[in-house]
């Protein structure tokens, strides 16, 4: 209740500077920096999905730390040696957990979400400033140890996004989610 106190005030003395209100803004909604790491098997070389990457990152960066760590997906010849690749891939996956990450593990029958609950699940998943992992599988998916390991288990939607593009979708997801969260005009 000060803190709304000290808003009104700001507004009343005709002071508008953006950073101190957002401070308060912070201060009243206990909201703070997110640390998120996105872990993909497989490399973005097209040009315009890093493009549209770049420009979520951008949107995100006053919100949260965003870092994206890349592995290389295995070669395959059939669907056959699903389950040989995901365990070769999650051997790649394994290193890079830490003890207290936050996993969340994006796999085609995972938890759907509107993105208001989506936010909600950041908003929870953070609130003492753990870091969040999100693993986002190579083609074939991923193993069924990294899907253990993970707090949440979610999916972007029931169709099947290129694995490129199923990054971009998240970074989206993660700003939309920040634009909730802090009551700016985004989502409608």
């Amino acid at each position: 209740m000060i803190c709304q106190g000290l808003l009104s005030l700001f507004f009343t003395q005709g002071v508008d500077n953006v950073k101190i209100i957002d401070k308060i803004h912070k201060k009243i909604y206990n909201i703070s920096m997110k640390h998120i790491t996105i872990l993909t098997i497989g490399t973005t070389k097209e040009l315009y999905w890093k493009q549209a990457e770049n420009e979520y990152i951008k949107r995100l960066s006053p919100y949260a730390k965003i870092e994206i760590l890349e592995k290389k997906e295995e070669a395959f010849r059939s669907a056959n040696q699903r389950n040989a690749i995901r365990k070769k891939e999650a051997a790649l996956i394994l290193p890079i957990i830490k003890k207290h990450d936050i996993i969340i593990a994006l796999d085609e029958i995972g938890k759907q979400y509107t993105s208001q609950k989506f936010a909600q699940l950041l908003e929870t998943q953070t609130m003492h400033g753990e870091h969040i992992l999100f693993i986002i599988g190579g083609p074939l998916g991923l193993d069924e140890s990294i899907k253990k390991m993970a707090h949440n288990t979610i999916a972007l939607s029931l169709l099947t996004f290129p694995h490129r593009m199923v990054r971009t979708i998240l970074l989206e997801q993660l700003y939309r989610a920040e634009t909730i969260l802090r009551g700016k005009q985004y989502h409608y």
